[in-house]
């Protein structure tokens, strides 16, 4: 990233970001004019999330049994950087009418909400990097509960280097900035830190009957959520809290550990995070448990990245796949003894699969999805 070598004091010039996209005409400067960039992705997202579904037209996104749950970490950078030039320079030039609007902390999901006529319930799962996965969560226990019939669920963030200036203080982002390809090193004794990503992802839930009933493709069923908060450090994770998730998903789910087949775990590259997660794992699984961590490929998207990593682990589910930690080479002796997935990856036919995220503030997240059969 040497846009970034502006910035007197960061460190690290190493970023994922999200490839151009382009948008459809139907994106224009009227529907787009309360959108920043973290709202502009959820919105797509969710758009090619719906076509997918085959819900993009159905009767039941407007009938008040649609909602959204769905987060990001803040809004657009942009827009908050405009408010912050008002208190530095004392001056309101470049404050607009949408510039609140965009950098409001739920704008992804009021946006999703009003470019597709949503009238039901809007959960905002803005809790840094498990808000996609408790957006996920929110959605679910929304239908279990009867509340709402479809639910569109995930999380997006905006690349920006206020983003890596937070990790940057604390000694947690990558510095390899010569060597980009040999990083993020998740779980191995090198690692140096974490490397951001970009993106959104979207999810749509669905009660299974109504489901059915329409004839949808099913991809997976969601089968437990776990979420509590460590309660005792803002940065500091505890293994006991996060083993604690995961055994609330697996009784949520009315599952022994035994049957999880896959772990996919936060994994961010970072020394505090990567042990205790491990460690709170092996609590729970035993050092039978295969794992592996996505940021590997697309760094850690924050607001993201439950969604996106829940997704890719149902798709690895059904293929029979699961990708192996990139730059995995020793794993670090502190981690908890698991069966770190590596080279080629693992050929396994799961039936359940846990996705587990843990986040600033000590929030925790696991999400159990079972193989879906025909």
């Amino acid at each position: 990233m040497p846009e970034w070598d502006v910035y007197a004091g960061l460190n690290t010039r190493l970023a994922a970001p999200a490839q151009p996209f382009e948008l459809p005409p139907t994106y224009n400067r009227k529907s787009t004019r309360s959108m920043g960039k973290v709202a502009i992705m959820s919105v797509r997202a969710t758009e090619i999330a719906l076509h997918e579904a085959g819900l993009q037209d159905h009767p039941v996104l407007r009938s008040g049994r649609t909602g959204v749950a769905y987060g990001s970490s803040s809004g657009s950078h942009e827009a908050i950087g405009e408010l912050g030039r008002m208190l530095n320079e004392f001056t309101t030039d470049g404050i607009s009418a949408t510039t609140y609007l965009k950098m409001m902390s739920h704008t992804a999901p009021v946006n999703i909400g009003v470019f597709f006529g949503l009238s039901g319930r809007v959960y905002t799962t803005s809790s840094a990097c498990t808000s996609g996965s408790q957006g996920v969560g929110a959605a679910y226990e929304a239908i279990r509960s009867g509340k709402q019939t479809v639910m569109v669920a995930g999380g997006a963030e905006q690349l920006d280097a206020a983003a890596a200036a937070v990790f940057d203080t604390l000694f947690a982002t990558s510095v390899q900035n010569d060597a980009p390809q040999s990083t993020p090193r998740p779980f191995d004794a090198g690692r140096d830190g974490l490397v951001l990503g970009e993106g959104a992802c979207t999810l749509i839930l669905e009660d299974l009957e109504h489901a059915l009933a329409r004839g949808a493709t099913i991809l997976a069923e969601v089968v437990g959520y776990g979420t509590n908060s460590d309660g005792q450090h803002v940065t500091q994770p505890s293994a006991d809290t996060m083993a604690q998730a995961m055994r609330l998903a697996l009784e949520d789910a009315g599952l022994d550990a035994a049957q999880i087949d896959y772990v996919n775990a936060h994994g961010t590259a970072t020394e505090h995070g990567d042990i205790a997660e491990t460690q709170a794992t092996a609590q729970v699984f035993g050092s039978r448990m295969p794992i592996s961590s996505l940021k590997s490929y697309v760094g850690h998207m924050l607001g993201a990245c439950g969604a996106f990593e829940a997704w890719v682990s149902i798709e690895m589910m059904r293929a029979g796949w699961f990708a192996p930690t990139l730059n995995l080479v020793e794993v670090d002796p502190r981690c908890g003894q698991l069966d770190f997935i590596t080279g080629q990856g693992r050929e396994l036919q799961a039936e359940y699969v846990m996705s587990n995220n843990f986040a600033f503030g000590g929030i925790n997240t696991s999400l159990v999805f079972r193989r879906w059969g025909e």
